[in-house]
């Protein structure tokens, strides 16, 4: 904070910069990822005496995934600093990212002096209009006093409806001037912004208990807002009172541990098809979904989401509610207690027959997962990373065709120890959602799964890690090949055009590691993935371990894509 002279009576005097880090503190933010530049400095000089940790990484990409990273893990907002031009533009992916996966993070952009605008300056380009399409709220501060107060006015942004991004720039004379700190608006904790948690439409919560309890067949896909709503422990009240089977996807993932009889992964399939009611929580009609086509027509869809413009997008549905996952949930296992018979023994022989052709299924793929072969069958390489999986194991998928086989194989332990891009499917999330994860909860230990390809577009913050020591599990699932892309050309254009442009060099990645000052180990045999992957974990140092996987075994999921077609 800029102090006045020693003069009986001065006002004191606060600058753009300290403002924003008071603001920052405000929201609860502890941690903001940057790569410098000289149009922020001030706000580093801020976060120092608020005591804000400053992770300064190697490419500003990487502090946009942080940044969404870290509001996924604390559920507080993630922040995000970078430089104009440049600085803001590579940070454009990470943005774009948090958007589609509804991460509310704050970026804040430099931006050449007010008193130079239009004249050209040092790396001037028009960041609000690039940011507005990716952004539910992206503004300039036009003057150092509102500093503090547009922060705030940001982050509430973020809340509103489902979250998301929001962007702002500050130009260099705003954020370097001082004001006297009475006329600045400084928001105190808890004082700015509203309650977002709705409970949803009491008739509509009424009316699905209703269809809930009369339901022969019902499952439940909890999605990404279970964890985003905090609605964990609601979730698992609801379908275990009611004997209601679940699937999960994204973030929703470890919502019931994978032992629960309830948890099904490898029968949705069957599932969707043969269902009376299908509830879709916090999931939109996407190309993950097959845009609603998936769902069986005869079925009673009901949807509930956040955001009204999700709930019946793509596809018709019987039922929508737009509110809160946690609070939905808790309104929905009330308006279905204290009923004589609320369908929970007849449906079991229903969960019989799903567990049967999740059994089915798994048996299946079992010798594929338990393989001996050289390459690496890449089912084995994932089954032996979910072996290794604890409680505390945050995982972390970055890649195309070998994260397609984790996402059949890898079961998380507990809420909340799942991260992937989410619907952008953006490459280059692995390191710095690791750096987020284990700067947020030191005490997890954080496991991460590569495409070499996805590696190579953000890898070098691995050195970032071994800097700031940030020790985690990082294992590269290498085929030296982009090979869900290479999998499309075979089937459209033919094997002998098979290897254009997605063909990558043989890469010693543990070589990589330990230049940096990590451990590493390059893995040939399959019996050597575990005791590998145990040396990682005794180490204690940021690691990886280069796994070589078979490049012409492909995820029947990227098989299965319809672009392919």
């Amino acid at each position: 904070m800029a102090q006045s002279p020693d003069n009986a009576g001065e006002t004191e005097q606060i600058s753009g910069g300290h403002l924003v880090a008071k603001a920052l503190k405000a929201e609860g933010v502890d941690t903001i990822f940057t790569l410098c530049g000289g149009h922020i400095i001030d706000i580093y000089d801020g976060c120092v005496d608020e005591g804000i940790d400053v992770i300064d990484v190697r490419h500003e990409q990487v502090a946009a995934h942080a940044a969404d990273g870290y509001a996924r893990i604390t559920g507080k907002p993630g922040c995000a600093v970078v430089t104009a031009g440049p600085g803001t533009t590579d940070a454009v992916t990470g943005v774009a990212n948090a958007f589609r996966a509804e991460s509310p993070m704050l970026l804040i952009g430099g931006q050449g002096a007010l008193s130079q605008h239009k004249m050209g300056s040092l790396q001037d380009l028009p960041h609000v209009d690039m940011m507005n399409p990716i952004t539910k709220f992206a503004a300039t501060v036009p003057h150092t006093e509102r500093a503090a107060d547009m922060v705030s006015m940001a982050f509430r942004e973020c809340y509103h409806g489902s979250p998301g991004p929001s962007f702002l720039e500050i130009p260099r004379d705003v954020l370097d001037a001082t004001v006297p700190v009475d006329k600045a608006r400084i928001p105190q904790p808890g004082g700015y912004r509203a309650s977002t948690r709705s409970a949803g439409d009491p008739d509509a919560v009424q009316k699905l208990a209703d269809l809930l309890v009369k339901a022969e067949k019902p499952c439940i896909l909890l999605g990404s807002q279970t964890w985003t709503c905090r609605a964990t422990d609601s979730a698992v009240k609801l379908v275990r009172e009611l004997n209601v089977p679940a699937f999960c996807n994204g973030a929703g993932r470890g919502t019931l541990p994978p032992a629960d009889p309830l948890h099904f992964q490898l029968a949705r399939r069957y599932a969707f098809q043969n269902s009376d009611l299908i509830i879709i929580l916090g999931t939109p009609f996407d190309f993950r979904m097959g845009y609603g086509k998936r769902l069986s027509p005869e079925a009673t869809v009901v949807q509930i989401d956040l955001d009204y413009r999700t709930v019946g997008r793509n596809r018709d549905i019987e039922l929508g509610i737009v509110g809160d996952a946690d609070a939905v949930l808790t309104a929905l296992s009330q308006a279905a207690s204290g009923r004589t018979d609320n369908g929970a023994s007849r449906r079991k022989s229903w969960v019989q027959e799903l567990r049967e052709v999740e059994n089915a299924a798994l048996q299946k793929r079992l010798p594929r997962q338990h393989s001996d072969s050289s390459p690496i069958d890449p089912y084995r390489l994932v089954h032996e990373i979910n072996e290794f999986l604890t409680e505390d194991s945050i995982y972390i998928g970055d890649g195309g065709d070998i994260v397609t086989f984790s996402g059949q194989v890898i079961q998380p332990k507990s809420p909340g120890h799942w991260m992937d891009p989410g619907p952008l499917g953006t490459l280059g999330v692995g390191v710095p959602f690791a750096m987020a994860a284990k700067k947020a909860q030191p005490d997890k230990e954080v496991v991460c799964l590569f495409g070499d390809g996805a590696f190579s577009l953000t890898g070098w913050d691995f050195e970032t890690m071994v800097r700031f020591d940030l020790p985690f599990i990082g294992i590269v699932g290498n085929n030296s090949s982009m090979n869900q892309i290479r999998y499309g050309q075979i089937a459209k254009y033919g094997e002998d055009r098979g290897r254009v442009g997605n063909t990558l060099g043989d890469v010693p990645y543990s070589t990589f590691a330990q230049m940096l000052g990590g451990y590493g180990e390059e893995v040939h045999d399959p019996a050597d993935i575990a005791p590998a992957l145990q040396r990682a974990r005794e180490s204690g140092k940021p690691s990886l371990i280069n796994v070589w996987v078979d490049p012409e075994v492909y995820a029947p999921g990227t098989m299965n894509q319809t672009m392919y077609k």
